[in-house]
């Protein structure tokens, strides 16, 4: 009974090493396509033993400095709708080049964010093409095409084309170090990843990035397979079973979107519908999408857009062509539905960081500190009960109906002077303390405690002269900053 007990902990053991869990390998009948010499990996392609990647086979495929140019003249040229950043660099120390697009991409707005990710396995490279696609297309299309000008004026998207430059240029499945970075966030389940020192720093720079930022979704794209994949990746025991996390249906609706615009993702014979939870195809863990939705309230899908890993580079516009409306109806689907609004406290008129709620649904999504704007995906078409709540305030729901559009809910908080210390979070996404739309933090006592004040000012003004008494009270008491009574 106790070795049967140790089995899933010894596994998991293996994982920084295999990357996943080798029974369930067994179970697909294969081994992962991409692993160099012993390192071995398993994942949920198993369609064929590790190809030699040849100089044949990657014609026509942009190289990382290619990638690099291609990224900087996108900006140079769609400067107006773009910005060009790093969030980091991989083990080889390239940068990992992002690109932001939006009508004002420098600023922060009340408005959804949303980040695609590829090439997050070094030999699936179909996303840094299909990546590019996407953004000159925006470019080309804004003012001109309605769904084009809809997702440029009404959200932030940021392109990562890739995530993994070395495991490219190496033309294997993990980064520099043959860790595959897909295994390599912290996991719900096990601890295996909980070492900071052993993190990638690709996987590392995703972490802080997500931190920074505050995305409502997201979707990483890899190749090896045709289907929208859902969380949860794994599950307690390590079994092989459909396990959903508690916006499982939210997350359905969600890869359905994907699947059902895409050109035959939805007749796949081995998915239903084309779509599928991560744990019931094939467990791992240290996952990235699992990650982004328990730490970053980030909803993220696993998308396998091409049943080959490396297809022929003259495929790949045809790739593109068959993605294209997937993708913009998934970024579409983030302002056209859903439930967006924003959160104030009553006393101040200030927006707050609050967090907001659907009843029977045990995720919270937070708002952003800058503009108290949140941004919480549901499926249309039925009721809910939404509620807002934060430290200090009291919470306050009502009750909707989600139609096909999406529905605006602002809330205003009461202040509860019941609740010993309210703390007002003023502050701006980077925690420093600012003027105006910018946060600073405020403490706002009992009224006992400013009496007491007021009294211990009237006896100094009694004991010292007028003049001096003035002095001390201009020097001590000065207003520095707003406090919310």
């Amino acid at each position: 009974m106790a070795i049967s007990r140790l089995q899933p902990l010894f596994l998991l053991l293996l994982l920084r090493a295999f990357g996943s869990l080798p029974t369930q390998a067994a179970a697909r009948g294969g081994r992962d396509s991409s692993d160099d010499g012993d390192h071995r990996s398993f994942s949920r392609n198993l369609l064929e033993d590790k190809p030699h990647i040849t100089e044949e086979m990657a014609h026509g495929y942009m190289s990382n400095t290619e990638l690099e140019t291609a990224i900087h003249t996108f900006g140079n040229r769609c400067s107006n709708i773009s910005r060009i950043y790093s969030i980091g660099k991989s083990v080889n120390d390239f940068p990992l080049w992002a690109i932001e697009i939006s009508d004002k991409p420098r600023q922060r707005e009340a408005e959804p964010a949303f980040k695609f990710i590829g090439n997050v396995h070094g030999d699936e490279p179909v996303g840094r093409e299909v990546l590019m696609h996407l953004a000159d297309w925006l470019c080309d299309n804004y003012l001109k095409d309605p769904l084009a000008t809809l997702i440029v004026e009404n959200m932030h998207l940021h392109i990562l084309p890739t995530m993994n430059p070395d495991g490219f240029a190496l033309r294997w499945r993990g980064n520099a170090n043959k860790i595959d970075l897909n295994r390599d966030f912290p996991d719900q389940f096990f601890s295996v990843n909980n070492d900071i020192n052993y993190r990638q720093p690709e996987t590392r720079a995703i972490m802080n990035w997500v931190k920074q930022e505050h995305f409502t979704a997201s979707a990483s794209l890899h190749g090896g397979a045709l289907v929208a994949n859902y969380p949860w990746d794994g599950t307690r025991d390590t079994s092989k079973r459909y396990y959903g996390c508690p916006d499982d249906k939210t997350f359905r609706h969600m890869a359905s979107v994907y699947s059902q615009s895409h050109y035959n993702m939805s007749l796949s014979k081995e998915f239903e519908g084309g779509i599928t939870n991560g744990a019931f195809w094939y467990p791992i863990y240290g996952g990235m999408q699992d990650w982004n939705y328990i730490h970053g309230g980030c909803f993220e899908l696993t998308l396998e857009i091409s049943d080959t890993k490396w297809p022929k580079a003259v495929e790949l516009s045809i790739i593109w062509e068959h993605n294209r409306m997937s993708m913009l109806n998934l970024l579409a689907s983030l302002i056209k539905s859903g439930v967006h609004g924003r959160i104030f406290a009553a006393d101040t008129g200030r927006p707050i960081p609050g967090s907001v709620m659907i009843k029977g649904i045990d995720s919270k999504v937070r708002a952003s500190r800058a503009f108290g704007d949140y941004h919480r995906i549901i499926v249309p078409g039925e009721k809910y009960e939404v509620m807002a709540s934060m430290e200090g305030f009291r919470p306050k729901s009502t009750h909707i109906v989600l139609e096909q559009e999406a529905a605006n809910l602002d809330f205003i908080l009461e202040p509860d002077r019941a609740d010993g210390q309210m703390k007002l979070l003023y502050n701006d996404d980077n925690g420093c303390p600012c003027g105006n739309s910018k946060m600073f933090h405020v403490q706002e006592a009992h009224l006992w405690l400013y009496l007491l004040v007021v009294c211990v000012l009237l006896t100094l003004y009694l004991v010292f002269k007028r003049k001096g008494a003035s002095k001390l009270l201009t020097y001590k008491y000065s207003p520095r900053r707003s406090v919310a009574v």
